[in-house]
C-alpha cells in the first residue's frame, strides 16, 4: 500500500487520528512565525483534512488548499461547505497547481515526511510565493521508529534540523530559522507494543 492508497483509506477517520498525533499548539505556533494576517492569501500544502486551513479561516484568511488525495479533500469540502474562502486543488509536491508568486504564505504541516524529494517540494512551495513570502514548515525530528513507515507510510523518519536549514538555503530562502514547535507527535503501533513521542520542529524562511 502505497501513501496514495493509504490516505484514501484513512480519509474519514483521519480527525480523529490526528488528535493522537499533534495538538492545536503546533499550528497556532506556525501561525505566530508566519505572523499571519487577515485577508492574506495562504497555500496550504498537504492540506489534508484541513487542520491548517481551519485555524487560518478563523484568522480571516483566504486559503489555497492542496492535496494528492482526493477523499481527503473531500472531506474538507464537507467541513468547510459554508465556506467560500477556500480553494480546493488536487495535486503532487514536485508540481504544486499553482502559479509562481501568487500567494503570500505556504505553510506545510507534516507533509514532508511523506514527499519523495523534499528539496524539490520546498522549491515548488518557494516558486507560489510572493517576493517577500514566508514559508513555514512543522514536521517531525529525525527518529527510529520503524512502525511509523510499515503503519502510516512515511517516506522519511523524521529529518536532521541542519538538513532542513540547508534545503531552505538551497530552495533560496533568507531570515532562515529552525525551532521547536512546542510539541511532540504521538503515535502506538497497530501491535500495541511500540509507542513513539517525537519532537517537532519549526522552520521558516522568507522570499
Amino acid at each position: 500500500m502505497d501513501s496514495t492508497i493509504y490516505f484514501k483509506k484513512v480519509a474519514n477517520q483521519w480527525d480523529m487520528m490526528r488528535e493522537d498525533f499533534f495538538s492545536e499548539a503546533v499550528r497556532e505556533k506556525a501561525f505566530s512565525i508566519a505572523a499571519v494576517k487577515e485577508g492574506q492569501l495562504v497555500a496550504d500544502i498537504g492540506s489534508g483534512t484541513g487542520f491548517i486551513t481551519e485555524g487560518l479561516i478563523q484568522k480571516g484568511l483566504d486559503v489555497i488548499a492542496v492535496d494528492r488525495s482526493d477523499e481527503m479533500l473531500d472531506q474538507m469540502r464537507h467541513k468547510f461547505k459554508d465556506n467560500e474562502g477556500v480553494d480546493y486543488r488536487q495535486g503532487e509536491a514536485e508540481n504544486l497547481p499553482i502559479d509562481k508568486d501568487t500567494v503570500d504564505y505556504a505553510l506545510a504541516n507534516m507533509y514532508l515526511h511523506h514527499v519523495d524529494d523534499p528539496l524539490a517540494a520546498i522549491k515548488e512551495m518557494v516558486r507560489i510565493l510572493k517576493p517577500g513570502g514566508k514559508l513555514v514548515l512543522t514536521d517531525l525530528d529525525e527518529h527510529n521508529y520503524e512502525f511509523l513507515k510499515l503503519e502510516h507510510h512515511d517516506r522519511w523518519m523524521g529529518f536532521k534540523r541542519e538538513a532542513i536549514r540547508q534545503w531552505l538555503l538551497d530552495a533560496g530562502l533568507k531570515n532562515i530559522g529552525i525551532d521547536c514547535a512546542g510539541g511532540n507527535c504521538c503515535a502506538t503501533s497497530s501491535c500495541g507494543c511500540t509507542s513513539a513521542s517525537i519532537s517537532i520542529f519549526v522552520a521558516y524562511g522568507e522570499k
